[in-house]
């Protein structure tokens, strides 16, 4: 597809027109690209475990996260309500010498590892399928497209496209560097993967692990390894049932145009209806499917089923 850097509008239209996906699964869908991951995926990517070994996808979620406030996006705040202190000290009531903790947690859903639903970004004013932004999510929350429509539906057959290590130095793609389809399908053939319909399918930049190397810096929010807005057509056509990568925004920043914001995510989630995973750590299973050479495996990433949400924290396992 074109992509002319003084013209987003166009772009992104030309884009959307051209990828639309509305009406494909009727009027009233409410999973976008997840039909594409049916029983017979699913059965499929079963027989991908063969070791049993099993990875932890997930950052950590507590306050040393990367956040810094953006559109009042905080790091968790995870606070003790009752402790051993507590119960050492009997203060809590309970006969024959029980004691016990308990604890809660305040944060936004997307502070860290997540998926973003696909009430997260509209089009015009239009959500997913076509929809009016204004009535399909209010102040109650996504009143129909909702995270936990979701939540029994993303496991299936994952795959690692470790760009960083086919086509980066030292395993890590710089800041600004824009993936495009060419690198998706030169790091499959490199890896001697497939990548189709009803995949999960993550994208290891690096740039995680140079975060944890270096600090956070900007990785929230600043410049970044991404996909490039021309991949959507491969993401159209490739029929994958969700992506997600190991940095903050998905896309490249800064965005391949003169003045955007996030073009990608416009074209992906409210027209393609592409569900999207951000801030992975790929960076332990990564290392296992270099040392093993098997880039497909089994995957559980399911949203908590949080009613009306737009975006769920998720500890995706990946098993092998």
């Amino acid at each position: 597809m074109t992509l002319d850097r003084t013209d987003p509008e166009g772009s992104i239209a030309e884009a959307a027109k051209a990828y639309s996906n509305w009406g494909r699964w009727g009027a009233d869908d409410v999973l976008g690209t997840l039909n594409f991951l049916d029983e017979a995926k699913r059965r499929e990517a079963a027989t991908l475990i063969r070791r049993g070994v099993s990875f932890s996808l997930a950052q950590s979620f507590d306050m040393d996260g990367p956040q810094k406030g953006w559109r009042r996006r905080t790091n968790p705040v995870h606070t003790m309500l009752d402790t051993g202190t507590d119960a050492a000290l009997g203060l809590q009531g309970f006969p024959h010498g029980l004691g016990g903790a308990d604890d809660v947690i305040a944060m936004p859903l997307q502070c860290s590892t997540q998926w973003d639903g696909l009430g997260h970004i509209f089009d015009h004013g239009k959500a997913w399928n076509g929809r009016d932004a204004a009535k399909t999510v209010t102040s109650e929350g996504d009143l129909v497209t909702g995270i936990e429509h979701m939540a029994p539906q993303v496991a299936g057959r994952g795959v690692l496209l470790d760009v960083g290590r086919t086509v980066g130095e030292d395993g890590e793609l710089p800041d600004g560097f824009a993936i495009t389809e060419e690198h998706l399908t030169a790091t499959a053939g490199a890896q001697g993967v497939t990548v189709g319909r009803g995949d999960i399918v993550l994208v290891r930049t690096g740039q995680l692990a140079r975060a944890r190397r270096d600090g956070w810096g900007d990785y929230a929010g600043g410049a970044a390894p991404g996909l490039s807005f021309t991949t959507a057509g491969w993401l159209h056509g490739s029929e994958i049932a969700a992506i997600a990568t190991d940095t903050w925004g998905f896309e490249v920043r800064p965005n391949e145009f003169d003045v955007a914001f996030q073009p990608l995510h416009q074209v992906a989630i409210p027209n393609i209806g592409l569900l999207i995973g951000e801030m992975w750590d790929l960076e332990a299973l990564a290392a296992d499917c270099a040392a093993d050479g098997a880039y497909a495996f089994w995957l559980t990433a399911a949203p908590l089923p949080i009613t009306g949400a737009v975006g769920s924290p998720i500890n995706p396992i990946a098993v092998k």
